[in-house]
């Protein structure tokens, strides 16, 4: 039964991105994101992509990133919500409105003791992430993909072998945990 109220599940979206892809002579299409992280270097990319859902044609709107990437991103979690303990003031930046006065002083306190946090668990091997995908079903434009893969870089191979792999039934994601070190010059 097909998503009459999901404009990602339409007949209309799915031709018009088969014809985007058509004309870039890719499976996909990269998709103009803010949110990604600046000077990424193919670290994160926004794709969509049409593939099958529940028996049906649906556009796939897909964040891919790579296991470092994911790696660096939960250890900063973790060191941030350790310093919060330490500093009950401070707001994650992410949290902040236009009500945050900022206090640049109390920032830079906080800032190196993130860093020493991310260095100890670097040291420690405390955090691991594997390779995942996550659905969204309840997505606003067809199926929304949140992937985690261990590769350099989201080159144009890679990202066509996961859509062929996905798409095919095929993907095999590796269960092991990893750890990775930073290499910031700061350290």
């Amino acid at each position: 039964m097909p998503n009459t109220t999901n404009p990602g599940f339409s007949i209309e979206e799915i031709q018009n991105l088969k014809s985007l892809c058509a004309q870039e002579n890719r499976s996909f299409v990269y998709i103009d994101d803010e949110n990604l992280p600046i000077g990424n270097d193919k670290e994160m990319v926004h794709i969509q992509f049409v593939g099958h859902y529940d028996k049906q044609e649906v556009i796939y709107d897909a964040i891919l990133c790579t296991l470092q990437l994911h790696y660096s991103s939960a250890v900063y979690e973790a060191a941030e919500k350790e310093v919060m303990q330490h500093f009950p003031l401070y707001v994650p930046i992410e949290n902040r409105d236009e009500s945050y006065v900022e206090n640049e002083a109390f920032e830079e306190e906080v800032e190196v003791m993130i860093l020493e946090i991310i260095d100890e668990l670097e040291e420690n091997d405390e955090v691991k992430v594997s390779e995942y995908i996550e659905i969204d079903e309840n997505f606003e434009f067809g199926v929304g993909l949140d992937v985690a893969l261990y590769v350099p870089a989201f080159e144009i191979d890679v990202i066509e072998k996961f859509i062929t792999d996905f798409n095919g039934g095929t993907l095999s994601l590796d269960p092991s945990r990893f750890s990775f070190r930073s290499e910031d010059p700061e350290f």
